[in-house]
């Protein structure tokens, strides 16, 4: 989100002779100075009512393509061989371009065609979606036993224990025999085609939200503007539970539907060798946004003005009269001294300036904004809550799957179902608890420090539901060692196993889990049919009390049962930690001038792109890194992490969170006693005022109360 343009007063930004002929057109019965004023007020397209229903679904469409990436991280790991650092970095990728451009917005302003522009915002977005899958189809397909033959079905016989005699010594990479520049370089090309495709994706939505924002603002009825936005904002945020919806469904389906090899496969969703069609998403929600795209080239440049007010606004705001009487800043009930004072800042300079004059004053006025310490405090708080969201959206689902041995579509379901959810209530919870107890400055910090408090209260039970990892034969607990012949059982010495391979069986009398048949001594394949999946077995397992069978898949985790309450607190804490939402906005706008108030929501977005959405998904990602203890190896490169210490990742992962809580909660306990300071002092200047005053308010009668002075 960038800064709003344009007033709130009663006139468009930039009232041309195309503005006033429309206007005169409406009230003018002839419409004389429009050709043709009926087909003005008969087009759909000049309704802002429309533009506002349009501006939804774009926006829903636009952070639902946005926040899909986040749903499949851990699939997209699997399928290209990227560390949780790599993915962490492409995620947050998209914030790059989208910072670089975002402050220009206050610059251009209504100097440009802003329907037009929403357009092709729009369908750079799309297409960036488009870009997002084209790894897919330019990737071979997904092999997920690299030892087979192409003409075999991908686990049947070479993951199995074979005599030594007849099939070469394993050597420290065999994976080298199938690497090539050209393998290399495709995939340097994937990565590349990826990062790029999420920078356009950050270009794309930098005019969507502000131009939508300031042009419902301009042609919008004053009393209904807050209406249409809160409109607009509702059905935005239920975007990023949209995304996890969507990967939880596509990710139920194999990667490679659209090319399924003629033996079928062996898999299920719940094998770690799983990959969801992650890529589908991609096109399922490009293809939406550039449906929401079409409308924008046919609305015009400047409509005229909404003139009348919706009837049940007339109602509630005659109903809510008292309370605008008693000093809530309310954008429809502006006065035109009040709309007036806000056209004084760097936002209507702004139109008047060049690029270079803009880009001067700027720093200026930056400095001048980060002078306040409640806004400063404000902003460093948010920074740190919106690095705990920006954490747990990107990285989330993977700790689940890992944690708990769910599947990556139902850890999708979970957060999109209960987290997002939660969030949204809780931002609903906080707007109304400031508009119902007429907050002040005071009571919104002391409850957004309530908020902050028992959000972090509710993050300790964390750090103890879950287990530790199950035992994983020949694989060492320090991170970044990978297992040698020698720490292999006795029991596979008559085997040759090859050392990339991945295809995990499960003892489950002793819950000890192999990377591959081999490595249990399993020498024989059983497959039982059943109506709707057939299951794997192997057999002959000389590793395996009994000789087995083992059934094919990892272990499952013994803390499996613990993943919805888990769940629940995390949802309940996000619930509280979005309370503080509303109350922090107030506090910004209650903290600066009149005239750098809408600069200022700008700046403070930009700020949060870039001390927290930008850098915290690759800090979680290298935190979750360190807690790997065995890597797969790609042509000789660390490329994704098969086995994590499930107690190393839960107490960094959580810790991390914790940390973050924190921050936000000694900012807001700082702004707490900011605020009781500047009421001592009002206090006393109040008290030396009135001592002054007293004869002068006693030959006078009642006089008015000293105005209101603090933040």
């Amino acid at each position: 989100m960038g800064p709003r343009i344009g007033p709130v007063g009663e006139e468009p930004q930039i009232p041309g002779k195309d503005t006033k002929a429309m206007m005169s057109a409406e009230d003018t019965p002839g419409g004389k100075a429009s050709p043709n004023p009926r087909d003005l007020r008969r087009s759909v397209f000049y309704s802002i009512k429309f533009f506002v229903l349009c501006h939804s679904l774009l926006q829903l469409a636009q952070l639902m393509i946005s926040g899909y990436l986040k749903s499949s991280i851990s699939t997209v790991e699997k399928r290209f061989g990227l560390s949780s650092q790599t993915s962490g970095l492409l995620a947050a990728f998209n914030e790059v371009g989208n910072t670089a451009l975002i402050v220009f917005v206050s610059y251009f302003g209504s100097r440009v065609h802003r329907p037009r522009l929403i357009g092709y915002g729009a369908a750079l977005v799309a297409l960036a979606g488009l870009l997002m899958s084209l790894p897919h189809f330019i990737s071979e397909p997904y092999r997920y036993d690299h030892a087979s033959s192409v003409d075999m079905p991908q686990d049947f016989e070479a993951s199995l224990c074979q005599p030594t005699t007849s099939v070469p010594a394993p050597t420290p990479a065999p994976s080298n025999s199938s690497c090539s520049s050209y393998t290399e370089a495709q995939h340097l090309a994937v990565v590349g085609i990826m990062f790029t495709a999420q920078t356009l994706l950050g270009v794309g939505a930098v005019p969507i939200q502000p131009f939508g924002i300031s042009y419902i603002d301009d042609f919008a009825h004053n009393s209904n503007s807050p209406l249409y936005l809160g409109i607009l904002f509702a059905v935005t945020m239920m975007g990023p539970g949209l995304a996890y919806g969507l990967g939880g469904l596509m990710l139920r389906l194999y990667v490679d539907i659209d090319r399924m090899p003629e033996g079928g496969i062996s898999l299920t969703s719940k094998d770690p060798r799983w990959v969801g069609a992650w890529w589908l998403g991609f096109l399922v929600s490009a293809g939406a946004v550039a449906l929401a795209a079409v409308p924008y080239f046919f609305f015009p440049r400047e409509m005229p003005k909404e003139k009348h007010e919706l009837r049940f606004r007339q109602r509630a705001l005659a109903a809510t009269a008292s309370s605008v009487s008693k000093g809530e800043d309310s954008p429809a009930e502006q006065t035109p001294g009040e709309s007036q004072e806000k056209q004084d800042g760097l936002t209507q300079i702004a139109p008047d300036l060049t690029v270079i004059q803009f880009i001067k004053v700027f720093p200026r006025v930056l400095l001048r904004t980060l002078r306040h310490p409640i806004f400063l405090l404000v902003v460093l708080s948010q920074v740190c809550m919106s690095s705990t969201v920006a954490g747990m959206a990107t990285f989330l689902p993977k700790f689940l799957e890992r944690q708990f041995s769910v599947t990556a579509s139902y850890a999708n379901l979970l957060i999109g179902c209960l987290s997002i959810p939660s969030a949204i209530v809780g931002i609903v919870v906080g707007g109304i608890l400031v508009k119902r107890f007429h907050l002040g400055p005071m009571r919104c910090g002391a409850l957004c420090l309530l908020g902050a408090l028992f959000c972090l209260l509710l993050s300790l039970p964390l750090f103890f539901m879950g287990c530790s990892t199950h035992e994983i034969a020949g694989i060492t607990r320090q991170p970044g060692n990978l297992p040698g012949p020698e720490l292999f059982p006795a029991c596979t010495e008559p085997c040759s196993c090859p050392l990339d391979d991945f295809n995990p069986v499960c003892d489950p009398r002793t819950h000890v889990e192999y990377l591959t048949p081999c490595q249990a001594g399993c020498t024989g394949r059983l497959v039982q049919e059943a109506l709707d999946k057939s299951q794997v077995f192997y057999t002959n397992c000389s590793c395996i009390v009994g000789g087995g069978p083992v059934p094919a898949g990892a272990c499952d985790s013994a803390c499996s049962h613990l993943v919805l309450p888990f769940m629940l607190l995390v949802s309940l804490g996000a619930a509280l930690a979005s309370l503080t939402h509303t109350p922090s906005f107030i506090l910004i706008l209650r903290g600066v001038k009149k005239e750098d108030k809408t600069l200022a929501v700008g700046i403070q977005f930009m700020l949060l792109r870039v001390l927290a959405w930008m850098p915290s998904p690759v800090l979680h990602g290298s935190a979750i890194d360190t807690t790997c203890v065995h890597w797969a190896q790609s042509c000789g490169r660390r490329a994704v992490c098969r086995y994590y210490d499930h107690d190393l990742l839960r107490n960094r992962f959580v810790g991390l969170q914790f940390f973050f809580k924190m921050g936000s909660l000694a900012c807001f306990a700082l702004i707490l006693v900011i605020l009781r300071q500047q009421d001592k002092e009002e206090g006393t200047q109040v008290t030396v005022s009135t001592s002054g005053l007293q004869q002068q308010l006693l030959a006078s009668g009642p006089g008015k109360k000293p105005e209101e002075s603090r933040v």
